[in-house]
């Protein structure tokens, strides 16, 4: 019943075998459940996925599989971020005794709205991080030209790639396909990487981005400033071998996708 449906919860098993004329407890329900490896847990968030997306993503990946190592050591990885200040009090953990609880080394501050939060577009490859620029009000399509042609070639001779062979990884953010900017791209003779929709789990860039959050709230920044700061600190010390590591395993990405026939994979 659980491994069919597993939004099942105990007292949906507990009524049912009511309506069979056994009677056991949640509790008992639970501790069965658990002994057998079906814990409750909080179900993963992934992307909505149509029949095209993951039709697409499927021949990405097949597309790109068998690509050599050095294919992917030059490519520019891209991506924008959000980070929040004191909006993610629940993802941190405090050790602390049971009257401990409203110590101030044991609390998070927080403000009634969320303090705001800054916007970030930032770039890597397998030799290291490229540049991160936060990003100002909203971002429109001339905007992304602007944070595009300050920080790629710069990140490019950084990052030492290859400058006849390195390409451009976006994803298709609406500011990255409109026509303008499909024109403005064509103008600077870029190879970009076609890329599949709804496809976050693509992107290495996305493991530096949880760990970025995770070195920034550790900081625990009491304005906006201190977290703009804060963040371009932490994003120079992510170490280049992680970095090399997040590529080296990238084919890894694919054999999953393939492996799912396109749905949401665990990276």
């Amino acid at each position: 019943m659980v491994t069919k449906e597993p939004r099942t919860t105990s007292k949906d098993i507990k009524g049912e075998l009511q309506g069979q004329g056994t009677s056991v407890s949640d509790r008992t329900i639970r501790h069965c459940l658990s002994q057998s490896g079906l814990d409750g847990r909080r179900p993963r968030r992934t992307p909505l996925l149509k029949t095209n997306h993951k039709k697409a993503r499927l021949e990405f990946a097949k597309l790109h599989v068998d690509k050599p190592q050095s294919f992917w050591e030059n490519v520019l990885w891209t991506d924008q971020t959000k980070l929040e200040l004191f909006g993610k009090a629940h993802q941190l953990y405090v050790h602390r005794r049971n009257n401990e609880a409203y110590q101030e080394k044991s609390t998070v501050p927080i403000v009634k709205h969320g303090g705001g939060s800054v916007m970030f577009w930032g770039c890597f490859a397998a030799s290291g991080t490229g540049c991160l620029e936060s990003v100002q009000g909203t971002m429109k399509s001339h905007d992304y030209h602007g944070i595009l042609d300050r920080n790629v070639l710069p990140s490019v001779r950084k990052l030492s790639l290859s400058c006849r062979s390195w390409v451009l990884q976006q994803d298709n953010d609406p500011k990255h396909t409109t026509k303008n900017s499909k024109e403005w791209l064509r103008g600077k003779v870029w190879s970009i990487l076609k890329w599949p929709s709804m496809s976050p789990d693509l992107n290495p860039i996305e493991h530096l981005w949880k760990e970025l959050k995770h070195a920034v709230w550790r900081r625990n920044p009491s304005n906006l400033r201190q977290l703009e700061q804060s963040a371009h600190e932490e994003w120079t010390r992510i170490p280049a071998e992680r970095c090399r590591s997040l590529i080296d395993s990238y084919r890894n990405h694919l054999i999953a996708v393939i492996a799912s026939k396109g749905c949401a994979t665990k990276y």
